[in-house]
């Protein structure tokens, strides 16, 4: 790798400076494969790159950003895991309501057979693989340094415990130390491996955002778990959701977007309250009734549009299913009617 730099017209390494390739040469010139072959072997590793039976191929969309390897630890096979993963991502100095969340996520995925992958990192990421963990689910921690340093210290247990249980990757040999910009060349290994990218929690600029617009690129699903609109922590995943993002509350809504055709979610619905299960005649007549003092029957006959007899008719059902009572030559409405009432109102 000595000798002159290639001119203009045979650069092989096109759009970079020529201190960015000088770098790359003097740690080219110390680098030792064998001695990292050695240490990831140690560890149980391995090394896996393109063309191997347990390389990812999805991570072939990145183009000219392919890395050259990954080194794996743990027990499971790299590619059937990233067919069907998800990644989760999110903000380091996050709220109990995004910790809360990711968890909640993560085990809903898990149960449903999916595999959580994430940086490892504290907050969302964490909350994520534990998640995951306690769910008796599979997880894989991709890391921004090499797969022998615990990053961060405090996380040693846990990513010893997702080299266990799981799977820890990263695209650096052993050894390596983590740096800002090794953390957003990170990211793009966790948009590219999954089948979609979900932000909880996430300032403006936030790295997680970096992640979920490189899934975007690749044609992945992006999404989003809104929060407060008062939390500068929700701001960012708030602005993806103004974009290229989908909102999403739980595990079911995810899995309809990144699974196959025909798994939807359960349709959302409030309680259904027993004046829904009357006929629409009856329930004309309902709401009919005032919610002041008695009303003559004639009176809410024409509030109900409907004949008096019909009217009549519909008062005595409605009484026997306890939702008005007589009084005198009058009508009113039960507290059970009334609470009912309000209760489809949202409570006001």
């Amino acid at each position: 790798m000595s000798g002159a730099f290639p001119g203009p017209g045979d650069d092989p390494f096109p759009g970079t400076g020529a201190k960015r390739v000088a770098s790359w040469r003097i740690r080219a010139n110390s680098a030792d494969p064998v001695r990292d072959l050695d240490a990831v072997h140690r560890l149980g590793g391995r090394f896996v790159v393109p063309g191997d039976i347990e390389w990812p191929r999805q991570l072939d969309d990145l183009g000219d950003t392919r890395p050259l390897g990954l080194w794996v630890r743990g027990p499971a096979d790299l590619r059937t895991w990233a067919l069907r993963s998800v990644a989760l991502v999110g903000a380091r100095a996050c709220t109990p309501y995004g910790a809360h969340t990711a968890t909640d996520l993560a085990t809903g995925l898990a149960r449903q057979g999916w595999v959580v992958v994430s940086g490892a990192a504290y907050g969302i990421d964490g909350a994520a693989h534990r998640g995951a963990l306690a769910a008796g689910g599979a997880t894989v921690a991709v890391l921004a340094c090499g797969v022998d340093t615990a990053y961060p210290r405090g996380h040693q247990q846990l990513i010893d415990r997702i080299a266990e249980q799981g799977l820890v990757v990263g695209e650096l040999p052993p050894g390596s130390h983590p740096t800002p910009s090794r953390f957003i060349l990170r990211n793009r290994l966790i948009a590219a491996l999954t089948r979609g990218t979900v932000v909880i929690e996430a300032r403006h600029r936030s790295g997680s955002l970096v992640t979920a617009r490189v899934a975007a690129r690749l044609g992945r699903h992006t999404m989003g778990v809104p929060g407060p609109v008062t939390s500068g922590l929700s701001a960012g995943v708030h602005e993806l959701l103004r974009g290229e993002a989908t909102l999403v509350s739980d595990a079911d809504e995810v899995v309809e977007l990144v699974g196959a055709m025909g798994q939807l979610a359960p349709t959302r619905r409030g309680p259904v309250l027993p004046r829904d299960l009357l006929a629409p005649a009856a329930r004309q007549v309902l709401e009919a009734v005032p919610a002041g003092g008695p009303t003559p029957a004639t009176v809410i006959a024409r509030r109900a549009g409907t004949a008096p007899d019909d009217t009549l008719a519909r008062l005595y059902e409605l009484h026997s299913l306890g939702f008005v009572q007589r009084h005198g030559e009058g009508w009113r409405l039960t507290n059970t009617a009334t609470l009912t009432s309000n209760a489809r109102r949202g409570g006001t």
